[in-house]
């Protein structure tokens, strides 16, 4: 890789990182964005990764960094930036699979990913906000699981496949990873 690709690989990767970052602090302005229920629309760029591989880093540190803001604290830093950093991994591995030209599993490893790891810090977590594995139990993890992964669904479908369609259409992506 030559310095130049190296340098368009890093500034590409910090445009994601500080989308993703300010949708999710949008979304945190109308409480949308932590606890159980959530609905980031910065999640949408999950898909980012169909495209180039530096959106996975762009990704996980915009993550990081929205979640500076989560009432969770230190424990969403780890388990919600870990989440996105497989998720992003996981729909570049699946960016292959396409129908019509779609690749229309790529949204679901962020749906996977949150369910199971935001779902479980979610469930491990107690009223008072303390961490521990004493306070899971299957059933708050299943309403948790859910809460998270229907607002994961919506939001990697709803908007992430178009978001796909539209980069494509108007060819904006292939002048920023070219």
């Amino acid at each position: 890789m030559s310095t130049s690709q190296k340098v368009r690989f890093l500034a590409l990767s910090a445009v994601i990182a500080a989308l993703y970052a300010v949708l999710t602090y949008v979304a945190a302005s109308i409480n949308l964005a932590y606890n159980a229920v959530q609905f980031r629309f910065s999640e949408a760029l999950t898909v980012l990764p169909v495209f180039t591989p530096a959106a996975i880093p762009g990704l996980a540190l915009g993550c990081f960094i929205a979640n500076l803001g989560s009432p969770l604290g230190v424990v969403d830093w780890v388990f919600g930036t870990g989440a996105t950093l497989i998720a992003a991994v996981g729909t570049w591995l699946v960016s292959r699979f396409q129908v019509k030209g779609v690749p229309v599993l790529a949204p679901l490893p962020p749906v996977i990913a949150n369910v199971v790891l935001v779902g479980f810090e979610l469930a491990c977590l107690s009223e008072a906000g303390t961490f521990g594995f004493g306070n899971f139990t299957w059933a708050a993890f299943g309403a948790s699981a859910l809460s998270v992964g229907i607002g994961e669904l919506v939001v990697c479908y709803v908007l992430g496949i178009p978001l796909i369609l539209a980069l494509r259409r108007t060819k904006a992506i292939d002048r920023l990873t070219a």
